[in-house]
């Protein structure tokens, strides 16, 4: 099997053959060393062992530091010359292990199929984020909005001066109109629609997936608050990557080491937090009735009993901080691995609105299988004409600048992960990454660190009166009791999103949401679009007030007695009542 892939890596360079004829060619080479190792010859030097098979793979284009580690690490030579040796020793077990991890046969991987999936997936999750971000940036960030990015920029102008660009980089610096909002917004849309559709891999789609970049970039940084979510500086750093992607090992390597970070961060900082809940297992028992905005299924799965929640919590752990060293493993542990990530972000999916998130996670598992596997589900074309069209032209792959992509993001990333654990960089580093922070190119992940055990909801009251107060109904977070939580997801309501942030803490701690209200006093249509149901139609109300309730799932029996899907009590005042300064 194993020569097998040698004989892939080498092509015909090399010749290959069963030691019974290689050893009449070579007489003085002794019979026993024959059985006993491989031998690699070259001119008059003779090989063996680990070494003959690093000098074998040496020339073959990514495998030459492994020559190098051998003849230069310390321990390296021992080690490898080792576990040949044991292997070599067992030859039958090392058969059967062989046929587990990789399969009947051992092939050099290729990622042609998983490249092309990948660079049409994350067009179309492109579009998703821009066109659900298109429908709300009028009343987010536009003139009339919560947070006008106007205003915004002039106060990091103000702040940063001349380097204000590299602290927000945004191309609003240049179009703050509602038509420039729009054009950045659902232009970002239509080219990555063209980019889905077009071929992969060529100039064409690269140089639209530039431009998606730099307008997403755009939106993240214009968006402020409302655009802080580690979906969006994920969407951020996978597009950097997809602007350089190609079906090479190096290449696929980055998006490989990027799902490994996204998954082991997110587990590791559960138990850094030293949260009780994740640390005793019972964080999920809270999670489906406390998370932003669950689904009608994760009622449901609120039901069930402590020790389902339990195992399913050892799951979560298991899939975030085990799996994750699969990514790098044989080829049948990477499809263990994709399985079980699949799975967790497929029920995730099913039981709570987190946007685009899981969806890019999914398509990033598409880099653990290979075409040997994707084959089998790849479009083949019936007409003749199709199928019997040129071969295209092998993609070129520069070197120095998979080197270089990969030295930059090994160097930000492990500094992350070093500074996570507690092993603080040196602050010439610290400094270095820092100014690459704002283009989000190599980030940080890690959601739900600690775990909301109850659920604080704020309800905006208007009042004409100040004694009798009606609600502001929004779309999709909790409400009317009656009301059962909705799909939304790939979208995500954004406004809705940051209300359950603004209840965890004060009204102190989330000054837009004071702009916010003053909105609905001004009765801004933008703003207004962004709920579902106004009781002051179009003349808005003198007072307005913000009071904070406890929401919790009901169970079977109250909601068969009373058809809720939720109980609240109120807990007390969240802002308390105001109006807007007569004009003079």
């Amino acid at each position: 099997m194993w020569v097998g892939y040698g004989q892939s890596l080498t092509g015909d360079s090399v010749e290959y053959a069963p030691y019974q004829s290689a050893a009449a060619r070579f007489p003085d080479v002794p019979r026993e060393d024959f059985q006993k190792a491989v031998q690699y010859f070259s001119g008059a030097e003779r090989f063996q062992a680990a070494e003959a098979v690093f000098q074998l793979i040496a020339p073959v284009p990514g495998y030459a530091w492994l020559l190098w580690l051998y003849r230069h690490l310390p321990g390296f030579a021992a080690i490898t010359e080792f576990f040949y040796a044991f292997v070599a020793a067992h030859r039958n077990a090392g058969y059967r292990v062989t046929r587990l991890l990789w399969g009947k046969s051992v092939e050099r991987p290729s990622y042609r199929i998983a490249s092309s999936t990948f660079a049409r997936a994350i067009a179309l999750i492109y579009v998703i984020a821009f066109a659900s971000f298109g429908r709300q940036i009028r009343g987010l960030i536009g003139a009339q909005g919560i947070l006008p990015v106007g205003e915004f920029l002039a106060v990091v102008r103000q702040q940063f001066g001349p380097s204000a660009f590299w602290q927000a980089p945004t191309l609003f610096w240049w179009t703050q109109s509602e038509f420039g909002l729009l054009t950045i917004a659902w232009g970002g849309a239509v080219v990555a629609a063209v980019a889905a559709i077009g071929r992969p891999h060529t100039s064409g789609q690269k140089a639209a997936y530039v431009l998606i970049f730099i307008y997403y970039l755009s939106l993240v940084t214009g968006g402020q608050i409302f655009m802080g979510y580690q979906w969006d500086f994920l969407l951020l750093e996978a597009g950097f990557l997809v602007i350089f992607l190609k079906p090479v090992l190096t290449r696929v390597w980055l998006f490989q080491w990027l799902l490994f970070r996204l998954l082991f961060e997110s587990g590791a900082v559960k138990l850094l937090s030293h949260d009780m809940s994740w640390r005793n297992l019972t964080a999920l028992a809270y999670h489906y009735t406390t998370q932003p905005l669950p689904t009608p299924l994760a009622w449901y799965m609120y039901q069930l009993p402590l020790w389902f929640q339990k195992i399913s919590t050892l799951f979560t752990f298991a899939v975030e901080l085990v799996l994750p060293f699969l990514i790098f493993g044989p080829r049948r542990l990477k499809q263990v691995a994709a399985l079980g990530i699949v799975i967790l972000e497929t029920l995730i999916l099913l039981t709570g609105n987190y946007t685009f998130f899981n969806l890019l996670t999914i398509a990033l598992c598409v880099f653990l299988l290979d075409d040997r596997l994707l084959a089998r589900f790849e479009y083949k074309p019936r007409s003749p004409r199709l199928a019997a069209r040129a071969p295209r032209r092998p993609l070129r792959t520069n070197p120095y600048v998979s080197a270089v992509l990969i030295v930059f993001v090994l160097i930000v990333s492990l500094t992350q992960l070093a500074n996570m654990f507690g092993f603080p960089p040196p602050e010439i580093l610290r400094s270095a990454i820092a100014r690459t922070s704002p283009f989000g190119l190599v980030n940080e992940y890690g959601l739900f660190a600690s775990m909301t055990t109850t659920r604080p909801e704020i309800s905006i009251e208007g009042s004409r009166d100040g004694a009798d107060w009606a609600p502001y109904v929004f779309r999709y977070k909790p409400g009317p009791p009656n009301r059962a939580p909705g799909w939304v997801a790939p979208a995500q309501p954004r406004l809705d999103w940051q209300m359950w942030f603004a209840a965890l803490g004060n009204y102190r701690e989330n000054p837009w949401l004071i702009r916010f209200m003053q909105r609905l006093l001004e009765g801004s249509v933008p703003v207004l679009d962004l709920i579902e149901e106004n009781p002051f139609g179009s003349q808005p109300p003198k007072y307005i007030r913000a009071m904070v309730y406890d929401y919790r799932f009901t169970n079977f029996d109250e909601r068969r007695q009373t058809g809720n899907w939720w109980k609240r009590e109120l807990k007390g005042e969240y802002f308390p009542p105001v109006s807007l300064r007569p004009r003079q």
